[in-house]
């Protein structure tokens, strides 16, 4: 499908108001940031609708903002990207109208319900599907552009070529982030804070358990890590250099990631970042310089590089030393004295400089790391390393380092240094703009009648002014262009440089030159007079129209409970035959083993769901064939292979899984139009959320999960790769995926299973089964009839028991409390409430009503 060729914009990060100045004077085109609403207006914690809590402007600063950046020609993107709960859509629906009132110039939107509310509600204000939409593929684009959107923000494992594909297959404009902090998991797909925080990363308070150190278990032993105890903390992204490709696809947008960072980070990164994409459109060559990149490296840095846009190599995607920030490496130890360090040095350090001393070669992660600010640089006279660096004693304020947790071999990172603030000041604390926009002018000077200066920015907004007296016939020296040139030109501390400039003269006219300053400053100030001006946009409220368009739910006709089980393992396949549940879904990492194991359960008369993978990559849509011809339901769990399977599904029977992330009655009921049978709530929602949502889209509609382990990560970096082979990917990794059993153990001793699928993605499961025990009387009186069993590890016999316990609870043989036991019974790590808990403040919010 044909793009236009369009230059991308620059977006930043913005958490206040320096990070917005630094954005704007580096030359950002866009920036991005949360907006909090108005007190009582939010949601139930009070936070706004946006992924990072802690930061973000209040509502009624936002139309002054608004005005600042289109002054300056910026445009502001808002973010809204978490999943809406049904008690705050009302909320929601009143923040939408504000923010689209105030002149915000997208939206970026996870929950696909709200995109669609928020395009109904404004139809003009633009929607950009958040990377929380898990958007891999044209299919996922066009999932997102049926609820509204125009843009979509990809996810960050992709690769170039996979961008590539994409663009070619898809005219939504496409967003790709391009610098900053890598989440392990796909983003949207983490449930780690919910699982161990009572939080949730998609409602923007993500607990960073990706950044703890792990142990590792293999076949049930511990396998020595060395230095790299942190597992799944990524390095951050460093796309620079990948610029001119990305221009070259078609990429509309390149984004930094880093509301957290301060003005630093954002005036440094979108420095670069803009020069690049100015380059990369003129076809010049890159031109940063090593120090611009040791700068970025300084102001904030995990271990940058391209990493997945780059092609696939799980050895350097996560390295694992450590998951902060480092900054520069500038040498290693090589002993210690009485007074300080002896260190053999590759960079240049100087008084007042930050360092750290790495101790992952030796020590466990717990307790601090040694460091503090230089005050004494002394040459050791005599001794150089092999590497022929100098040796170099680096002395410390008294107390500050404690030599006995310093050793020879310790990597040295250089974490603050103080100069970086000098370079970067002209930017963060800017009197007057730094980055100007062009602007074309148009002197029209006529002898007996009023001189006209006309100003037209690049946007073709043209402002024109006049002086109020005639121009007068010169006695000396006459009008010129390079007289009008010089003066037209002085546009200092205003947001513009002069492009061009058009001259019409008739007669030898004559103007002072304090007429001309007064003619020019008249006309830039009016000029941003009408920059400042925020877009004419119609908003009305919906959400009571569209809930009464859904109407009311079917009431559930009264009938049994269905048990549907889902297995990962032929062991536990024969075990679920046995049990005969109402139907059985497959869940298997090797596609090879689905068509035995698939007429196998058709034989034994029983229904047969085979699962999708969760992503689905480009090149690996073909899975929608493949799944079809084995003549079974699916388990849908992306968005890219819903869409796909529009007018495509040949009649098999469609089970919308947890990952669509369906937190409310909007969504629900819009993806079950879309040819869905039943749908999995979110696993954000507690257990009375969910007996809510089915009472608003009719119990029969939902299969929520009553027994099953949290996936807590759901990776593109391979645990098996990385630390049970020396390969870069699945092309000579070996799959020790298909012979080992691994499993994660975390900082309180419990241990959670790592599965690798299809795609070589990994999930990593909360080792204690989430139980819905004390909830299923209430969701069957809300009409759910389907509730589902899934298992991970699990032996056979505990597939059976497990059945078993559920079948006698629905026959009234087992009480909740006496079902919850014999569950516990059943793993010896015990079993949690999970997300199904219910805070006991939940009802601070009123519930939807059905209309």
């Amino acid at each position: 499908m044909p793009r236009a060729r369009t230059k991308p914009e620059v977006m930043s990060p913005v958490g206040g108001q320096a990070q917005l100045r630094a954005a704007v004077e580096a030359g950002a085109d866009a920036v991005f940031f949360g907006v909090n609403p108005a007190r009582g207006e939010g949601r139930a914690d009070g936070a706004g609708f946006h992924a990072r809590a802690k930061v973000g402007f209040d509502l009624e600063a936002l139309p002054e903002i608004m005005r600042g950046l289109h002054a300056r020609g910026v445009m502001g993107f808002v973010t809204f990207n978490v999943l809406v709960f049904d008690r705050e859509l009302r909320q929601a629906e009143r923040q939408l109208i504000a923010l689209a009132e105030a002149g915000v110039d997208a939206l970026i939107v996870q929950d696909h319900g709200v995109a669609r509310l928020a395009h109904e509600i404004c139809p003009d204000l633009p929607i950009h599907g958040s990377t929380q939409m898990s958007i891999t593929s044209a299919e996922g684009a066009e999932l997102a552009r049926r609820f509204g959107a125009s843009r979509v923000v990809l996810g960050r494992e992709l690769s170039l070529r996979d961008i590539e594909r994409i663009a070619r297959s898809t005219d939504v404009e496409l967003e790709t982030f391009v610098h900053g902090a890598l989440c392990v998991s796909y983003s949207g797909q983490c449930f780690s804070s919910e699982a161990w925080g009572g939080r949730s990363a998609n409602r923007g308070q993500c607990a960073q358990a990706c950044r703890l150190p792990y142990d590792l278990l293999v076949d049930g032993l511990e396998r020595d890590l060395g230095d790299a105890r942190y597992l799944l903390s990524p390095g951050d992204l460093y796309a620079l250099h990948q610029v001119p490709e990305l221009v070259r696809i078609g990429v509309d947008c390149l984004k930094i990631e880093g509301r957290y960072k301060d003005a630093e980070f954002v005036a440094l990164t979108t420095a670069a970042y803009r020069k690049a994409v100015d380059e990369a459109w003129a076809g010049l060559p890159l031109s940063v310089t090593p120090q611009e990149e040791r700068d970025l490296e300084q102001v904030y840095s995990r271990g940058l590089g391209p990493h997945f846009m780059a092609g696939t190599n799980h050895q350097t995607v996560v390295r694992g030393r450590a998951p902060r920030h480092r900054g520069v490496r500038v040498g290693t130890v090589r002993g210690v004295t009485e007074r300080g360090v002896l260190v053999e040095l590759t960079e240049t350090v100087k008084p007042g400089d930050g360092l750290v001393f790495d101790p992952a070669n030796w020590r466990t992660p717990e307790g601090r790391e040694e460091g503090g600010f230089v005050y004494q640089v002394n040459p050791v006279e005599g001794h150089r390393s092999q590497n022929r660096h100098t040796i170099h004693e680096l002395r410390f304020g008294r107390g500050a380092v404690d030599p006995a947790r310093v050793r020879e071999g310790d990597p040295v990172w250089r974490t603050q240094d103080p100069t970086l603030a000098a370079r970067v000041r002209p930017l963060v604390d800017a009197a007057d703009p730094v980055h100007t926009r062009p602007v074309d002018a148009q002197f029209v000077g006529h002898v007996g009648e009023v001189p006209a200066l006309t100003l037209t920015d690049e946007a073709g907004r043209t402002v024109t002014v006049t002086l109020p007296e005639p121009l007068s016939p010169a006695r000396n020296r006459a009008l010129d262009e390079a007289a009008l040139r010089e003066q037209l030109g002085k546009l200092g501390g205003t947001p513009y440089h002069l492009r061009t400039l058009t001259v019409d003269l008739q007669g030898a006219g004559f103007l002072p030159v304090s007429a001309l300053n007064s003619l020019r400053r008249e006309a830039a100030a009016a000029l941003t007079a009408l920059r400042e001006q925020g877009p004419a946009r119609a908003t009305a409220p919906r959400l009571d129209d569209t809930l009464r368009r859904l109407g009311q739910p079917a009431v559930a006709a009264p009938g049994a409970t269905h048990l549907h089980v889902l297995v990962r393992t032929p062991e536990q396949l024969d075990a679920a035959l046995e049990a005969r549940p109402d139907s059985i879904t497959l869940d298997y990492l090797e596609l090879y083993g689905l068509k035995p194991s698939v007429e196998r359960v058709k034989a034994a008369g029983i229904p047969v769901r085979v699962a999708s993978p969760r992503i689905l990559k480009p090149t690996e849509q073909n899975l929608q064939k493949f799944l079809l011809s084995l003549d079974a339901g699916i388990l849908v769990r992306s968005g890219g292979l819903l869409e796909g399977l529009q007018g495509q599904s040949g009649g098999a029977e469609l089970t919308g899984d947890f990952s669509l992330n369906a937190a409310n009655v909007l969504t629900t009921r819009a993806l079950l139009d879309l040819g869905l049978t039943r749908l999995t709530p979110t696993y954000d929602l507690n257990a009375q959320q969910i007996t809510e949502l089915a009472a608003l889209v009719g119990g029969a509609a939902l299969e929520p999960v009553a027994y099953g382990h949290l996936p807590v990560f759901h990776t593109e970096h391979c645990v098996f790769c990385r630390f049970l082979s020396d390969g870069t990917d699945y092309t000579n990794c070996g799959h020790p995926c298909e012979s080992h059993r691994v499993a994660l153990r975390d900082e309180r001793g419990r241990v959670h299973p790592v599965m690798a699928d299809v795609g070589c993605r990994n999930t990593v499961f909360e080792g204690r089964p989430q139980v819905a025990a004390a909830h299923l009387g209430a969701w069957q009186a809300a009409g759910i009839r389907d509730l589902r069993l899934e298992f991970v590890h699990e032996t056979p016999e505990q597939v059976r028991e497990v059945i078993a316990a559920h079948r006698a609870f629905l026959r009234g043989e087992l009480s909740a409390a006496q079902l919850e036991t014999a569950l516990d019974a059943q793993t010896d790590q015990g079993v949690t409430e999970g997300s199904l808990f219910v805070p006991h403040d939940f009802g601070l919010l009123d519930a939807l009503p059905v209309v």
